[in-house]
């Protein structure tokens, strides 16, 4: 999706045409001028990047025919009509079309200027939601965001890919911040149900009463949750939080699908941080339904135990941070590579992700200091490091896979460049590149 949305301009009018755009273009828009409706329909399909703005008369199609061309193919698109004076009849039609609003001629600039702004807005948000929903409906797109190259990580997407083509339950333990709530999405839509409904219900939020009559009824306005999702998911987060007579039910609606006819109408994925059955902590899963669920069990690897992935994911996250911000990427040096890849990393991606903005931030003022950022409020030290008994060679390795990653990011893909600042021939940057799976195609364009 572009990050500057496009307004599209319809007008017959030449010189009303050139003077909204004018105005709209010193306001900081990108604007486009269409001569007529049949001229813009061309051009503006669903999901078009912008707003329209057009006049309510012109000859041929005219603006709440327009309209109504526009609703048909994208009832979400925010469309301004421009209205002369004694038209009101015809702006209060195209309002209940669903016109997004009207200025009335002459128009005041200012005005038109605010009504763009929170047309754009609104807009933007229609854009990314859609966006966000296909991701969401897409195992592949699901399955790059699970991003690394280290072995356990390999081993969780084929599993993902495994237990989503089993279409059972499925119960996902692992720690905070590791990517539970991505894996259930991508269980869902690697399988047979992609496309179906994908209900999300965190068991934490609500009250045992509350919870009851949402997943199971009676309901005074929706369909209880289990019978909703019949045929697609039902993803119970933090499911260790249920009261035991709620797990009790839930158990019993389980078994009960479970022994009908079509058996796989219901599925459900539990996400819980709890993964033993015996846990005597305050909120623990009844052993009936852990094992009715963990029949197909899937645990997402801790950050710690995934080697050269942290320094990877680290170098993209602020890449990614630096763009947003508008500055260069930071440069890790090796000692700070050392720790990175050392830390215990208790809150995960998550803490990695935060980690990577902070370390953008402070870079933009001159410096950062990996250290400071590890030790976790209120302790005094950093905390004891990872000794997995990794030799040095794994240590060395990932910090030079880094360093080449970002010569070659900020070098746009330039041999060359690379290899004079790295002082490397181009035997051996190839050979490198080769061994750490980096190809130069990503880095240009």
């Amino acid at each position: 999706m572009p990050e500057q949305l496009t307004i599209a301009i319809v007008d017959d009018e030449q010189d009303m045409r050139e003077s909204i755009s004018q105005w709209l273009s010193l306001s900081g828009y990108q604007t486009k001028t269409y001569p007529s409706a049949e001229e813009a329909l061309k051009e503006i399909q669903p999901d078009y990047p912008g707003i329209v703005i057009s006049d309510i008369k012109m000859p041929g199609i005219d603006g709440i025919t327009f309209l109504k061309r526009l609703q048909k193919a994208d009832n979400a698109l925010p469309v301004i009509m421009i209205t002369g004076h004694g038209d009101v009849a015809m702006a209060v039609e195209a309002m209940q079309i669903g016109a997004y609003d009207f200025l009335e001629k002459p128009f005041d600039p200012e005005r038109m200027a605010e009504l763009t702004k929170k047309a754009i807005h609104t807009r933007r948000l229609t854009l990314e939601n859609r966006s966000l929903r296909r991701e969401l409906s897409d195992g592949t797109v699901l399955l790059r965001k699970l991003m690394g190259t280290s072995h356990v990580v390999e081993r969780l997407r084929e599993d993902i890919l495994d237990l989503a083509q089993a279409d059972g339950h499925v119960l996902i333990t692992g720690e905070t911040g590791t990517g539970k709530s991505l894996i259930a999405h991508a269980l869902h839509a690697c399988g047979p149900r992609q496309g179906k409904k994908f209900i999300t219900v965190n068991c934490a939020a609500f009250t045992e009463e509350e919870l009851n009559k949402r997943l199971f009824g009676p309901n005074d306005a929706d369909i209880p949750l289990v019978q909703t999702s019949l045929g697609g998911t039902l993803c119970l987060e933090d499911i260790e939080s249920l009261h035991d007579s709620t797990q009790a039910k839930l158990l019993n609606e389980i078994v009960e699908y479970d022994r009908g006819e079509d058996g796989s109408q219901l599925r459900v994925i539990a996400i819980s941080n709890e993964g033993d059955p015996e846990s005597t902590g305050e909120n623990f899963i009844r052993q009936d339904l852990y094992y009715r669920l963990a029949a197909m069990h899937i645990t997402p690897p801790p950050l710690r135990k995934r080697g050269e992935d942290i320094l990877m994911l680290f170098n993209r996250f602020t890449a990614t941070f630096s763009e947003e911000y508008g500055c260069d990427q930071p440069d890790v040096t090796a000692e700070d590579a050392a720790k990175l890849l050392q830390a215990p990393w208790p809150g995960n991606i998550r803490q990695l992700i935060n980690m990577a903005e902070r370390t953008v931030l402070q870079s933009r003022r001159g410096s950062f200091s990996i250290s400071s950022m590890l030790i976790p409020d209120g302790d005094e030290k950093v905390p004891d490091i990872v000794t997995d008994g990794k030799p040095l060679k794994e240590h060395v390795e990932a910090f030079e896979r880094m360093l080449i990653d970002n010569t070659m990011r900020r070098h746009k893909g330039s041999i060359q460049a690379v290899m004079e600042e790295l002082c490397l021939p181009r035997r051996t940057l190839n050979e490198k590149m080769a061994k750490y799976g980096l190809s130069r195609s990503n880095y240009v364009g």
